[in-house]
């Protein structure tokens, strides 16, 4: 660990600000980091290695929580831009329960900091919208319509109800029978008369989130600075790093944010425990000429085949796990996605049958970063890795990582924990449950 101090309950990171060499801003390169201008001495950087849920929380709350008066900058790297690796294929169902409706971990933090960083992307993309009148209406982010969870199985009937009593009074869980859930959704097969139904819950589109959210880090570094605070800059470079080393002396802090491409980092590889997982995800469509409609206010559905309703002719359904694939790519051939139809389609067709109208529309893919199993479930990983990278760095190096499929709930807390501890250089900050990994890898 840099200047000998090591990560361990307690015990406080290095901080210094260092001098930042003055060089001329320069176009950053596709395929490789390069070093980024100065702001001159008094200057603190930070970067942050990925643009998704975690990396954009992350910068965020860099940003929120720094000092007013404080000159610093953050580098996002990111060489498919924002949401372009698993994030954005995501389904974007947020709700803080497990699949036999347990609260997860720390449900009720987890959920309202994702709240949280909702209604600040949403703020973000109304000023923009209100700021360029003679453009069409933008999209919307999220669709409240809640989540519907039909049982399925009889033997895991009571487990659920008794569950479902224990909810958040934010995000109740309501159990329903037929008829009503029925009313919600007009001819749902409910197998055994159960079901239970989320009306908080919420659908967003983990694109256009995303980018508001970008939106809304660079509305903050404006407000900063016209209030007369000091001065902020914050950068999206769609480039590379090829290994943290390259970035050694040049950011008082740097955190990985990369999902499962942390793994491709030389001092990372085969040093996380992490397992990967690819997920394909199908865009259906009902074709013109069909006239019955999801309902506008239908909820999405959780069953053994989710579907991500984004309006009355347009759904995503998911997902498929391909366990220890090392596919990145977003793309999907034509034979993985008629797969994942034959996969899918049947689950999804079970619970609503009208879906067997619908045209598919395309499909996309995510690697998930899939975290090990704790008493306390799976849980992501953070924590300072300087005694993974290697000692005598003058550089912190920091991990976000392992968020599974469970990015969009975790990110918003976590990423404000990990803000909190970067700033602080102070590992101890972050629950004993997200840094054990590193105890049981000794």
């Amino acid at each position: 660990m840099g200047h000998g101090v090591h990560s361990t309950r307690g015990t406080t990171l290095p901080f210094s600000c260092y001098s930042c060499s003055v060089g001329s801003s320069a176009s950053v390169s596709l395929t490789q980091w390069q070093r980024p201008p100065s702001l001159g001495p008094s200057c603190v950087r930070y970067a942050v290695l990925g643009a998704g849920f975690a990396g954009l929380s992350v910068a965020w709350h860099l940003l929120k929580q720094s000092p007013k008066d404080s000159r610093i900058r953050i580098d996002i790297y990111d060489e498919v831009g924002i949401g372009g690796g698993a994030s954005g294929v995501s389904g974007g169902l947020l709700h803080p329960y497990s699949p036999k409706a347990k609260l997860l971990w720390r449900a009720a933090d987890c959920w309202n900091e994702s709240l949280n960083l909702l209604s600040v992307a949403e703020a973000a993309a109304a000023a923009s919208a209100a700021q360029n009148p003679n453009e069409d209406d933008p999209l919307p982010i999220v669709r409240r319509r809640g989540i519907l969870r039909p049982a399925l199985r009889m033997k895991n009937l009571m487990l659920l109800k008794d569950n479902a009593q224990n909810c958040l009074a934010s995000c109740r869980i309501e159990t329903i029978d037929n008829d009503a859930a029925q009313n919600l959704l007009p001819s749902i097969c409910v197998p055994f008369n159960t079901s239970f139904y989320m009306p908080e819950a919420v659908n967003i589109h983990p694109q256009r989130y995303l980018q508001a959210l970008f939106l809304a880090c660079q509305n903050l570094v404006k407000e900063l600075y016209s209030d007369g605070f000091g001065v902020k800059e914050l950068h999206l470079h769609k480039s590379s790093v090829l290994k943290l080393l390259d970035l050694e002396g040049e950011y008082q802090a740097v955190i990985v944010c990369l999902g499962a491409k942390a793994d491709l980092l030389p001092e990372l590889c085969g040093r996380l425990p992490l397992r990967t997982c690819r997920g394909v995800v199908a865009h259906l469509q009902l074709p013109d000429h069909l006239g019955e409609e999801y309902p506008s206010l239908g909820p999405s559905i959780l069953s053994d085949a989710w579907l991500a309703v984004q309006g009355p002719r347009n759904l995503y359904m998911g997902s498929t796990w391909e366990w220890k694939s090392r596919n990145s790519s977003p793309n999907v051939c034509a034979d993985e996605a008629t797969e994942a139809l034959k996969e899918l389609l049947p689950k999804a067709c079970a619970i609503f049958p009208a879906l067997k109208d619908w045209s598919f529309a395309g499909a996309r893919a995510g690697l998930r970063a899939m975290p090990p199993l704790t008493p306390h479930g799976s849980l992501p990983l953070l924590g300072c890795v300087n005694d993974i990278v290697g000692e005598n760095r003058t550089s912190n190096y920091w991990l976000f990582g392992g968020l599974g499929s469970r990015g969009l709930l975790y990110h918003g807390w976590l990423g404000k924990l990990m803000a909190q501890a970067v700033l602080s250089c102070s590992e101890e900050l972050i629950p004993d449950e997200l840094t054990s990994w590193k105890k049981r890898r000794q």
